[in-house]
Parts: C-alpha cells; structure tokens; sequence
C-alpha cells in the first residue's frame, strides 16, 4: 500500500509542473480581454477598429496569451504601464493571425526603454579586426528570449500606419524568423516544398532592393531592408502590413508570398492612398 502512494505521490509530482502552467493558460483565455484594454487598442490602433469582428476576437485571445506569458520590464525608469504592455501585445500579435502556431514560445522578456538605447556593436574593419563600439538603437531582436524596444518610437509606429516604419512589428518578425533556426530571411513555413518559390521571389526582390538602394531611387520598401536577407524580411513586413495596396501593386509576387505566411491580407484593413508620393529616406536604428 505505502508503494502504490508513493508510486501515486511520484506521479503527482511529475505530472503537476507539466500541467499547472496549462490550467493556468486555460483560465486566462477563458475571461475576455478587459473593456479598457479593448478601449485602448481602439483609441491608439485604429487598424484595428478596421478589422473584422473575428480577427478582433483572435486578437484579443492572442494579447491576453502574451500577456500572460512575457515579462515586462522597463529600463532607464521607465514605468510600463498595462495600455503600454497591451499595445505592444497587439502589433506582436497581429503576425499570428489565422496561424496555428505558439505565441512567440522562444519569448520570454520585453525590454522597454523610454527612447533610443545604446547597444554594443562590433565593427569590422578591412582588414578584419574586431573593434568594440556601441550604436544608438530604436529595436532589437535577440536570441535569448529578449525583444528590446523604445517606447517613442512603438508611439511613433502606431501614429502612422501608412509611412512603412513600425519597430514592433519588425522586431517580432525577427523573432519569427529565428524559429526556424536562425534568422536569416526564411522563417519556418511548415512545407518544405514552399520554400522554394520563397526563395525564388524574395530573393529576387531582395537584390532589386539593394540595386535601387545603391543608386538612391524611390522605393516601396524600405532601404533598409537592403542591408541583409533577415532584415529585408522584417522590412518587407513592416511594409505588409503598413503599405499593402503599394506592395500589392509593384510587388505583387512578394505580396502574395507573405499574405500565405501572414494568412491575412491588410489592404481589407487599410485605405489606398490616393497617390504613392515620394519621400527622402532616413534609415531607422533597427537591428
């Protein structure tokens, strides 16, 4: 008898850490997301008042997942606030829509600091020797569970969701891209065999980029997402979701690739501009 308990209470043991966090999961998605939090996102993300009744609901159910499982913290003494943690939510989570997947499950911390940070940076020179340095950061994305954000520039973001330029949403789309290993342009996309027109249309896409950005001409996208595969990935996300009639347009083929991985299609949500106008550039401190 005092075998079968302690074989009992051993099992208990093992079976509570497993599922306690599951329990505790499924109660919070059981409430709705609180009527302020759901006034705030109305009142400072208007896309979202543009969106269907049902992706609403999607993400709310998604904010309050994320709420539950990441950690704020703010730095340089700055408070964070539950609009401020609830708004970053919502732009994280506006990239798992209609996607069955994890809410960010390499993700455990938010860094958030009032403006611009300064981050170690290595620079190489041409010979290639490493000199220490430090650079002047407006977002990060890290492979250790951290996301470091500043604050002004999430304000900056939200205010305009037509100019292309939003840092969380280009963060978490570096987080996304880290999951399939490392973040290098090509984010897991679940069938192997997708990965092949991928490549073929943001690879292509990708070069024109860096072609019209050597020679300083208009574009769509972003500059900056010319600087690497991974960052050109982030940017053309940024511009998906902020731009999508102008993508649409002169990108169609990369329009098409990220609304099958992003499963949603914003130009429902936005309006097209009346023209596309042409602006000076001025590259943002995303890393």
């Amino acid at each position: 008898m005092d075998a079968l308990l302690w074989i009992a209470l051993t099992a208990l043991l093992i079976a509570l850490p497993l599922y306690y966090p599951r329990w505790r999961l499924r109660r919070v998605l059981a409430q709705p997301l609180p009527a302020a939090a759901q006034a705030t996102l109305a009142h400072y993300l208007p896309v979202y008042r543009r969106m269907p009744a049902e992706l609403q609901q999607q993400l709310q159910r998604l904010i309050r997942q994320f709420l539950h499982e990441k950690k704020f913290i703010g730095c340089e003494g700055l408070e964070v606030s539950d609009d401020m943690a609830v708004l970053i939510a919502a732009q994280a989570c506006m990239l798992l829509l209609n996607r069955p997947s994890k809410v960010y499950p390499a993700l455990h911390t938010i860094l958030l600091y009032p403006t611009e940070f300064v981050a170690p940076r290595a620079h190489v020179g041409p010979a290639g020797v490493v000199t220490p340095g430090h650079q002047s950061m407006l977002g990060e994305s890290w492979d250790d569970g951290r996301v470091v954000l500043a604050w002004d520039a999430v304000l900056r973001g939200m205010s305009d969701w037509s100019d292309g330029h939003n840092v969380v949403l280009h963060e978490f789309a570096h987080q996304l891209d880290s999951e399939s290993g490392r973040a290098n342009g090509a984010p897991y996309l679940g069938n192997p065999a997708s990965y092949r027109v991928w490549s073929e249309v943001l690879s292509r896409d990708y070069h024109d980029l860096r072609l019209h950005a050597l020679y300083r001409q208009h574009t769509v996208i972003d500059p900056y997402g010319a600087s690497s595969p991974a960052e050109f990935f982030a940017v053309a996300t940024e511009t998906f979701f902020e731009k999508p009639h102008q993508m649409a347009e002169h990108h169609a083929a990369l329009y098409a690739e990220l609304s099958k991985y992003y499963r949603v299609d914003p130009r429902q949500w936005t309006s097209a501009p009346p023209a596309m106008a042409s602006s000076s550039y001025a590259a943002p401190a995303y890393w």
